[in-house]
């Protein structure tokens, strides 16, 4: 048994100080915001109210398939009783239920070991089973009340968990008694932090943000920045060959995030290996925004965006053929771009790559749960007294797309075991928020995820020309990822059917930022491909060959057919018609945004 060891008087004695000072800020701060006397005002936008409304008349309307559900429930918890009074008396029993494969709540011995804390586990997982099935199927439910019942009830299921409590974890419960109870006096102290820094608001601190500046250990690659617009810096980057492919390659990341997802770290950097591999890469980094770009729409990324980084390309290099890279949204940006340039007859892009993007948006994913009329309408409301939206709360949505791992852990080792979080890059890269622009976000969700009108010729009209991807016919590479949860593949496999020149589509292992950057040397996840693209995305999965390793080494396969032999000597930033304005990675990205300035 582990010893409790003596408290450290003075330790306790400056983290309850500590605890007072901010529960008395916070407590301030609260009644100074609410002094008007109108106090909370408590809304529904996500309109739940009617979705479990509706869902509980559905379910009360057919009582024979609830009876049939609480007495499947029964059986199992009296099999559980059973099985459990067995382990007690120190028998070998059976589970009656398993974790799924890769839910890391359970890592800790005493979840199997010991019986009382195997009967927590296995409670908890027969109840969250039911409870599913009983809701995720009603009969009659709308489709939308359906989303939304499935994944709140996913929330509720998740919080439960008695990996969330003290008294019912065994690894908090050791670090209580081993502390004398220290480590919920840190965690109390955690948690008025991250309550304080999020202005009211509980914002999680996922890793140890010290421990990171951007261009000293993240964002690291050399380069310049050599032309710049109102919305972005345009980052050359310095070569690393002798000689280089004489097309170059243009990123466009997505200005949801930073664009340093692809420059972490020296051994997982896409942009600093497409440099090894001969090519002279151009980046695009978005401005984040605030009230001054409140007016920019998403044309606006795309001429001051997209189409201004060719331009400035051909005057840095002198080229006028180039290949470019989409990412996510950035992707999305690029299918219109492409169908903007199809209707001009501008031919500089002569091959398009689409990392986890959609075109195709009738498969949102979970993110649909958020979009409709009544939660857009509000979060228009709040983006114009601003602005723009506020990053930490878009961030806040996609935490609740994997609640377990980007919430809940957190919880656990922040506020029940009292211990800050690990320095992790890609955490410190996702806290690092960005903002919308009011105009461009609210055409976004609207044309793109409540219309689905990209997919339909002359859907959007951008610059005065209507949008049609089937005028796209330069060949084109999508990767896109097994497990994505913010672009599913079925999704984007959709939105590669509409291109008319040769697609190459990819799916890779893990999911929308893991199995990206997904370095070879990792020799991870794995990838399939089919050269040719079956109607269905069913139909293509079927026939498809795993191959082992990162889809890397198969795009530059890919990448190099389209280059062909052309090589020139190696470009160096500043050196062309273009002159360094900065060094990498730019002042853009460097703009840092605390809750505290919304």
């Amino acid at each position: 048994m582990t010893t409790p060891q003596q408290p450290d008087h003075a330790q306790t004695a400056k983290v309850y100080a500590q605890v007072a000072e901010r529960s008395s800020k916070i407590l301030g701060d609260f009644l100074k915001r609410h002094a008007d006397g109108k106090g909370i005002a408590f809304t529904d936008e996500f309109g739940l109210a009617k979705a479990y409304m509706d869902l509980a008349a559905k379910m009360l309307a057919n009582p024979w398939k609830l009876a049939e559900t609480q007495m499947k429930m029964f059986w199992d918890y009296l099999a559980l009783w059973q099985s459990s009074t067995l382990k007690m008396m120190g028998h070998g029993a059976e589970p009656v239920v398993h974790p799924d494969k890769g839910d890391t709540r359970w890592r800790d011995e005493d979840w199997q070991n010991h019986f009382l804390f195997d009967y927590f586990k296995q409670s908890y997982l027969i109840s969250a089973r039911h409870i599913h099935d009983a809701v995720c199927c009603v009969e009659g439910l709308s489709e939308e009340a359906q989303k939304k019942v499935n994944f709140f009830t996913r929330q509720y299921i998740d919080a439960l968990s008695p990996s969330n409590f003290a008294l019912t974890n065994p690894q908090v419960l050791r670090e209580t008694v081993a502390s004398g109870g220290q480590n919920l006096v840190r965690g109390l102290n955690n948690l008025l932090e991250d309550i304080d820094r999020g202005n009211g608001r509980l914002r999680i601190k996922m890793t140890d943000a010290n421990a990171f500046k951007v261009g000293v250990n993240v964002a690291t690659t050399p380069g310049k920045v050599v032309w710049q617009t109102d919305l972005m810096q345009l980052i050359q980057y310095e070569p690393l060959t002798e000689d280089v492919y004489k097309r170059p390659l243009l990123i466009i990341p997505p200005w949801i995030n930073k664009y340093y997802i692809l420059d972490l770290r020296q051994k997982n950097s896409f942009i600093r290996w497409a440099v090894e591999q001969g090519h002279t890469v151009f980046i695009v980094s978005w401005v984040n925004p605030d009230r001054r770009h409140a007016a920019k729409s998403f044309e606006d990324y795309m001429v001051e965006g997209s189409l201004a980084a060719l331009d400035a390309i051909e005057r840095a290099t002198g080229e006028s053929e180039v290949n470019v890279i989409g990412y996510c949204l950035g992707g999305t940006l690029l299918g219109a771009t492409l169908a903007w340039m199809a209707e001009n007859k501008d031919e500089r892009f002569v091959s398009s790559t689409f990392f986890v993007s959609l075109l195709d948006f009738s498969i949102p994913g979970e993110l649909g749960v958020f979009i409709d009329e009544e939660q857009v309408e509000s979060l228009e409301k709040r983006m114009n007294e601003r602005g723009y939206l506020e990053g930490s709360e878009m961030g806040a949505t996609f935490n609740m797309l994997r609640a377990n791992d980007l919430i809940w852990s957190f919880v656990i080792n922040n506020y029940l075991l009292g211990k800050e979080p690990f320095p992790f890059d890609l955490l410190y890269w996702n806290s690092d928020s960005t903002r919308m622009p009011a105009k461009m976000h609210s055409f976004y969700l609207r044309n793109m995820y409540m219309k689905n009108a990209l997919k339909d010729p002359g859907g959007i009209i951008l610059g005065g020309v209507p949008i049609d991807l089937r005028k796209i016919r330069i060949p084109a590479y999508f990767i896109s990822t097994a497990e994505d949860h913010i672009a599913p593949w079925k999704s984007t496999y959709l939105g590669a059917r509409l291109l008319s020149g040769p697609v190459r589509f990819v799916l890779g292992g893990s999911g929308h930022i893991a199995g990206i950057v997904n370095p070879p040397a990792a020799n991870k996840y794995g990838y399939w491909t089919r050269d040719k693209l079956e109607q269905s995305p069913q139909a293509w999965q079927e026939q498809a060959q795993f191959h082992e390793g990162s889809w890397w080494t198969d795009w530059q396969a890919w990448i190099d057919r389209q280059n062909g032999d052309a090589r020139v000597p190696a470009r160096t930033p500043g050196k062309g018609k273009l002159k360094a304005i900065e060094d990498a990675p730019g002042s853009y990205v460097s703009v840092h945004l605390d809750a505290k300035q919304a």
